[in-house]
């Protein structure tokens, strides 16, 4: 059997439509231009304040104004769940997983009040031992310690990990982890120049890459 930790947003997740609604709204009354969906797609994966650090340099807003957009910021996005979908197959994959007997994990870097407000929405949460949010520690990814919290709280098997970007797989390495890599997520950066075990298309491959990697 198997400890799978998931990322979610990217992976399990397009969530960028509702964090580029909660980011414009965060903006209005700055003069700066809404946030683009590519845009959006391009800033998440290192965390709310990151995120809102990117959002403000493509602006060009002066660094004082961070608190502030921050605080809209999160204000607005645990809340926005309802353009958020699942990605096609990813739920019927998590069950069968769990059917199968393995033990998963949640390890993202969204922040924990948002990350379970959308895994409750899509009804996702049954599925998950244990989730790490992105200010569950005092690190977040790329640092391997929120990565080897969730595989340390599932117990004994062979550990994999499942992500879709640059932090995903720089986390992975840095924890010495199988890691599956979903090539439709948020990367930017080509496939093969990312560290991975495996990479997938389609969530219907999951199930059997999973099966390669334990052996």
């Amino acid at each position: 059997m198997a400890r799978i930790v998931f990322d979610l947003d990217g992976t399990l997740i397009d969530s960028a439509p509702d964090i580029r609604l909660a980011a414009n709204g965060a903006l209005e009354g700055t003069g700066a231009a809404p946030l683009s969906l590519a845009e959006t797609r391009g800033f998440v994966g290192a965390g709310a304040a990151i995120f809102v650090t990117r959002m403000m340099a493509a602006r060009g807003l002066p660094d004082g104004m961070h608190g502030d957009l921050l605080h809209r910021f999160v204000a607005r996005y645990e809340g926005a769940v309802h353009l958020t979908e699942i990605y096609p197959g990813a739920a019927e994959v998590l069950a069968e997983l769990k059917g199968q007997g393995h033990r998963m994990g949640l390890c993202t870097n969204k922040p924990i009040a948002p990350t379970r407000a959308v895994l409750a929405h899509l009804d996702l949460a049954r599925f998950f031992e244990v989730v790490i949010g992105g200010d569950s520690l005092s690190v977040r990814k790329p640092d391997p310690a929120p990565l080897r919290a969730a595989l340390d709280a599932l117990g004994e098997g062979v550990p994999i990990y499942v992500g879709d970007s640059e932090v995903d797989a720089e986390t992975a390495l840095r924890a010495d982890v199988a890691f599956m890599l979903y090539t439709q997520g948020y990367r930017s950066t080509p496939v093969d120049e990312l560290a991975h075990h495996a990479a997938f298309a389609d969530w219907s491959e999951v199930p059997g890459l999973v099966t390669d990697l334990t052996g």
